[in-house]
């Protein structure tokens, strides 16, 4: 966000469309984007507005309530037939506490970068509207009857985004004085007829507007996510070696608080890294007595699960064990297959290694054993 103090402002955020060319089961500014409603990436950075409304479609109430869940302040007004009946009501709603600023923005622009905010705002104290703007780079041209019938002349020509900002009570008197036979495009076509100039601020690509179902697929979350883990326990006599979920005969096992599994404790971590979701510390703390002796396997289940919830599924998981012995060649095709088994997948998605320090630290004098593990999450089918 940016740094300096913004001027106090309200804004209206246009969520009153059907959204029907997106392909989304519900209006796409309730569909999900980068893991949230398109509709919340806004109204989250909206949220330092002195006041915040948004125009729903009909009927919407529960739908959007849900969508924007946990965000105080924000108020929801139904809209109108169309959006310039739909930003008319939310803006006479702000009448009864009226601002001296107010955004317009629509929810299908759900990437919105707090400079074009500074920006549009900055502009408002010379200026009674203020839209961002983005030069055409193609060459353009006049079309007649499917034929090209003239240069369009692109220096002339920018392309338009939203929020569009305005002096309150000048854009709610142009409003209201709307005589226009057909729909305005826009907030600040309804402000230039009201005999007012419009600024032009620069915008920003990141203001791209979801139209169709490709938008969605194209700025989708990536399909790969990838998480790495490590972890450490010490060997110590009258311990059991738990390694991979299996339990391995040596003179010594690991201690620590569980079974002190370190293989699946960096495969845990590994997975939880790749969705961001903490680390097992957090979900299995050592200080809760629940978890004395529990079996590792467990936690790895618990982060798959975690994963799923997200939707991520394992796609392949690279553990390397770091010791001096017991040898973990014998085992290794056996740990494989447990931690196939454990994370839902085939043997061949999963790599065990082993190496040694060459004697050097507390592996390669025998004192614990190290583990590290990269996972890679792809998206659930």
């Amino acid at each position: 966000m940016v740094d300096t103090p913004l001027p106090s402002f309200a804004a209206i955020i246009v969520a009153a469309g059907q959204g029907l060319r997106a392909g989304q089961p519900l209006p796409k500014q309730f569909a999900s984007w980068r893991g949230k409603p398109v509709v919340r990436h806004s109204a989250e950075v909206l949220s330092r507005a002195s006041q915040l409304f948004v125009a729903i479609p009909e009927g919407a109430d529960e739908v959007a309530g849900e969508a924007l869940a946990g965000l105080s302040g924000i108020k929801l007004v139904t809209g109108g037939a169309t959006r310039q009946d739909s930003v008319r009501l939310a803006l006479e709603t702000l009448e009864s506490d009226a601002p001296e600023r107010v955004l317009i923005h629509d929810a299908a622009r759900p990437d919105l970068p707090a400079e074009v905010i500074a920006r549009l705002l900055y502009a408002l104290d010379e200026h009674t509207g203020a839209i961002p703007v983005l030069p055409v780079v193609d060459s353009m041209v006049v079309a007649e009857y499917g034929l090209m019938a003239g240069d369009a002349g692109r220096e002339r020509l920018r392309r338009v985004q939203t929020p569009q900002a305005f002096r309150y009570a000048d854009i709610l008197a142009a409003h209201r004085a709307w005589t226009g036979e057909a729909t305005a495009g826009d907030d600040a076509q309804v402000l230039r007829a009201a005999g007012h100039d419009v600024a032009l601020v620069e915008g920003d690509e990141r203001l791209k507007k979801l139209t169709f179902a490709e938008d969605f697929m194209h700025i989708a979350l990536p399909s790969l996510r990838v998480g790495t883990g490590y972890d450490v326990h010490r060997l110590a006599p009258g311990e059991e070696l738990w390694l991979c979920g299996l339990r391995i005969e040596h003179d010594q096992g690991l201690a620590g608080h569980s079974d002190a599994d370190v293989g699946l404790h960096a495969v845990v971590d590994a997975i939880l890294g790749a969705c961001a979701r903490g680390d097992i510390g957090q979900h299995f703390p050592p200080s809760e007595a629940r978890w004395k002796g529990a079996a590792s396997s467990a936690f790895v289940e618990h982060a798959v699960v975690l994963a799923a919830e997200d939707g991520w599924q394992v796609g392949n998981v690279d553990l390397t064990l770091i010791c001096e012995a017991p040898k973990i060649g014998p085992h290794r095709e056996a740990m494989r297959a447990k931690l196939a088994e454990l994370l839902g997948v085939a043997v061949d998605c999963v790599s065990v290694k082993a190496t040694t320090t060459e004697r050097l630290g507390f592996t390669g004098r025998g004192e614990g054993i190290a583990a590290q593990a990269i996972a890679m999450l792809v998206r659930g089918s």
